[in-house]
């Protein structure tokens, strides 16, 4: 999700995300960190927004499946500490100390199974430091607090206890203002405190918000933000994932329709993170976005459409039931119809494949006009071989270019031709074998055969 940046100035901020768990809730051999939300793994959104703080360095904390994690971060500037054993998240954050040696701003420690936290929030976070707090978390309160942690605190958001659900007495557990887990202080605070963690509790573990509950028995105050739920849900489990999935979507969607683009029916547009759209763009329903789709001003998207990796210029048509595969270029009003299926294709302005057509690796001239059930036969089993289609060209219906071929500038290709040769500008290409004729011929043949099955029935 987007972070709504606020204006007021930060401090200087080092980011700790834990991902070292084993996520065994989403059964899966991927790292549940890495399970996408609209394309792009959980763990890539949170970096995004920890990105837009400016951080001086960013540290992910890895144990589990620690070689999925630092492919999918490799060229982000993050770095890596491992956790081995893994023996609670204060242990967890205490392990990226060496790699921030010498930082001496606010230590930022969130999870990267909670993507949708936004840059906004950290500045809340940041600014109770500034008014005098040690340390800040930050609170939520869920329709059902469940098993959640839980913080104590009065109405001004002084914190006096910060309690696990398994260590929390019934009165606490009644509490609904619960700790998401994200914390904040300074360097120095942080380190001290993290360190004089014990694991004096029912799991023998070494507790993150130990760190508040230190403060708090030195004399410090310790400050709780609220955010919404939605925000600091963590996401452990494959029906958590769709529900957050379904947030992320939602605000997208609502996202799309602020900036000007007309959503038929919103709830059945699917968008990815980096889903670029224009002005006065049309989607119709069960439209579907992958990743690298950008689409310009006054754009026509009619339904049951799958598109990915696609630039669509502007006043283009897309659809019924179109497929736009990785590498399809539409210049200014192109259109591409019902059933038609392109990869790596370029149209120039104007360029029309209205029906039940194939364009793979080719250039398509401005103007020219693809015929209904016309493919380019681009691949040969081993390679892939480009078309070129020149402008204004016309390809008549059930034609086979087959790659590597060039038609010309205002060129014919008749119907039911198989193109294996080039065909220069202005020629008619007509590829068919010659039409024979025989009158009288389909008479003969239907009065003999009826005659022959009415034999069989008799006999």
């Amino acid at each position: 999700m987007a972070a709504r940046m606020s204006k007021a100035p930060l401090p200087p901020i080092a980011a700790i995300i834990l991902a070292a768990g084993k996520g065994t809730r989403m059964k899966s051999d991927l790292h549940k960190v890495l399970h996408p939300i609209g394309g792009r793994p959980m763990l890539l959104h949170l970096m995004a927004s920890v990105d837009a703080l400016a951080p001086a360095a960013t540290v992910v904390v890895v144990g589990d499946k620690r070689d999925q994690v630092e492919a999918a971060i490799a060229g982000t500037g993050a770095v890596t500490a491992v956790q081995e054993p893994q023996l609670g998240t204060a242990h967890a954050a205490l392990q990226a100390r060496e790699a921030l040696a010498g930082f001496d701003g606010v230590l930022l420690v969130c999870f990267g199974d909670c993507p949708m936290l936004t840059a906004d929030t950290v500045r809340r976070l940041c600014a109770a430091l500034d008014s005098g707090a040690r340390v800040a978390v930050l609170g939520f309160r869920p329709g059902d607090a469940g098993a959640y942690g839980r913080i104590i605190a009065d109405i001004d958001g002084t914190v006096s206890k910060m309690v696990e659900y398994k260590d929390a007495s019934a009165e606490e557990r009644a509490v609904d203002l619960c700790n998401s887990g994200v914390i904040v202080a300074g360097a120095s605070d942080m380190w001290r405190l993290l360190g004089a963690v014990g694991n004096n509790n029912m799991q023998g573990e070494y507790y993150l918000p130990d760190v508040a509950t230190g403060a708090i028995a030195e004399g410090a105050r310790v400050a709780a933000i609220e955010t919404d739920a939605h925000e600091v849900a963590g996401i452990n489990s494959r029906a958590e994932l769709a529900a957050a999935e379904a947030q992320w979507q939602a605000f997208k969607r609502e996202e799309a329709m602020a900036g000007g683009a007309s959503l038929r029916a919103p709830d059945t547009v699917w968008f990815s993170w980096d889903t670029e759209l224009g002005r006065d763009v049309t989607i119709e329903p069960n439209v579907f976005f992958g990743p690298g789709v950008k689409v310009a001003d006054g754009v026509t998207i009619r339904a049951n459409c799958h598109i990915e990796g696609a630039t669509i210029g502007e006043g283009c048509e897309v659809g019924p039931f179109a497929r736009l595969r990785p590498g399809t270029v539409l210049g200014e009003k192109a259109k591409i119809g019902n059933f038609v299926e392109t990869k790596k294709a370029v149209l120039g302005k104007g360029a029309k494949a209205n029906h039940l057509t194939y364009l793979g690796d080719v250039s398509v001239g401005a103007g020219a006009n693809i015929g209904a059930g016309t493919i380019t036969c681009n691949y040969d089993g081993y390679f892939k071989y480009r078309t070129e289609i020149g402008e204004n060209a016309f390809i008549g219906s059930n034609s086979a270019l087959v790659a590597p071929v060039r038609i010309g500038r205002d060129a014919i290709v008749g119907a039911g031709s198989t193109v294996t040769a080039d065909v220069t500008d202005g020629e008619l290409r007509l590829v068919r074998a010659e039409q024979s004729m025989k009158p009288g011929w389909a008479d003969r043949f239907h009065d003999a055969m009826r005659k022959k099955k009415a034999a069989e029935k008799k006999a």
